[in-house]
C-alpha cells in the first residue's frame, strides 16, 4: 500500500465501546512502541481476519520502523504503510483484507481501525491489509449527533446507489445485448431505494450516543470501516501525536515512527 491510502470516508462525495469494549475479547494484546512513546491495545475476536493479520504482521517484524503518516487532530493518527520505511518488499500494493464490520464494534476515542481505499474502486469495503488508524476523536453535542445521523444515512443511501451501479454494470457486461447506461443509472437508484427500505432508517444506539457525547470519538465513520481494536494504556502518547505540527498533506513535520509491536497473548 502507499503512503497515498487515505482514511477515505464513505463517498467521494461527501467526508465522511461504554456498554462494549473489543467484544470477544480474550486477552490478546499488543504493545505499540512508538517514538513518542508506548500504547498498549486490545485486539477484538469478533474481527479474526483482522486480529490475526495484525499479529502475524507484528511478529513478523513488519511494524517495526513504518512511520504515523498521517494525522488530523481530533479526528485519528494514522500508520502501517510499508513505504514509510522504504521495505515494500513483503506484501503486494493490493493487499487487503475481507471487511468485518460489526455493529457492535464503533469509533470511539481510542478505537483502533482499518484504513480502506474508497467505495467507488471498493464496494465491498475491504480494508488495507497493512494500514490502520487510531481514533482521537471529539466530543459531540445532540445537535452534533443529530447531523451526524443524517450524514450517516445520506452516506449508506450514496453507498447503495454506488454498489448497485457497479453491480449492475458488471452483469451488463455478460450480457449480449447492447445496454444503456441511462437504463443502468435509473436501475441503480430502484435498486438503492429497495435496499434502503430493507435496511431501514439508521438508528445510533444510546450506549454509543452516551460515549460520544462523555468520551467522544468519530461516530461519522460508524458502519464503513472495520474497528478491531481498542488502546488500553497510553492515549495520551496517540493526543501527543494527534497535536504534532502536519504539513498541507496531514504528514507530520517531525518524523514520528513505531519502533516495535509486541503481541502478548
Amino acid at each position: 500500500m502507499r503512503s497515498s491510502l487515505r482514511i477515505l470516508l464513505p463517498l467521494a462525495a461527501a467526508l465522511i465501546i461504554a456498554g462494549c469494549s473489543t467484544g470477544g475479547h480474550k486477552g490478546v494484546r499488543a504493545e505499540i512502541k512508538t517514538t513518542e512513546g508506548d500504547i498498549l491495545i486490545s485486539l477484538s475476536d469478533l474481527t479474526p481476519l483482522h486480529r490475526d493479520n495484525f499479529i502475524k504482521l507484528a511478529e513478523s517484524g513488519f511494524y517495526d520502523g513504518v512511520s504515523f503518516h498521517r494525522v488530523i487532530k481530533e479526528f485519528m493518527i494514522q500508520t502501517g504503510d510499508g513505504a514509510t520505511k522504504q521495505d515494500t518488499s513483503l506484501l503486494p500494493d493490493d493487499y487487503t483484507i475481507p471487511a468485518e464490520i460489526n455493529d457492535s464494534l464503533y469509533h470511539k476515542r481510542g478505537a483502533i481501525a482499518a484504513a480502506r481505499t474508497g467505495d467507488d474502486v471498493n464496494p465491498e469495503r475491504n480494508s488495507s491489509g497493512t494500514q490502520f488508524y487510531i481514533v482521537q476523536g471529539k466530543v459531540y453535542n445532540d445537535e452534533d449527533l443529530a447531523a451526524t445521523v443524517q450524514r450517516i444515512e445520506y452516506n449508506r443511501r450514496q453507498y447503495m446507489y454506488n454498489k448497485a451501479l457497479i453491480d449492475l454494470r458488471r452483469e451488463a457486461e455478460t450480457d449480449t445485448a447492447p445496454v444503456n447506461d441511462d437504463v443502468i443509472q435509473q436501475n441503480a437508484i430502484i435498486r438503492a431505494y429497495e435496499a434502503m427500505e430493507e435496511a431501514g432508517p439508521y438508528v445510533m444506539p444510546e450506549n454509543h450516543r452516551n460515549i460520544y457525547k462523555t468520551s467522544g470519538g468519530t461516530p461519522f465513520l460508524d458502519g464503513a470501516y472495520t474497528v478491531f481494536g481498542e488502546v488500553l494504556e497510553g492515549m495520551e502518547v496517540v493526543d501527543a501525536i494527534a497535536g504534532t505540527a502536519t504539513d498541507l498533506t496531514d504528514k507530520p513535520v517531525q518524523d514520528i515512527r513505531i519502533l516495535k509491536v509486541k503481541i502478548i497473548k
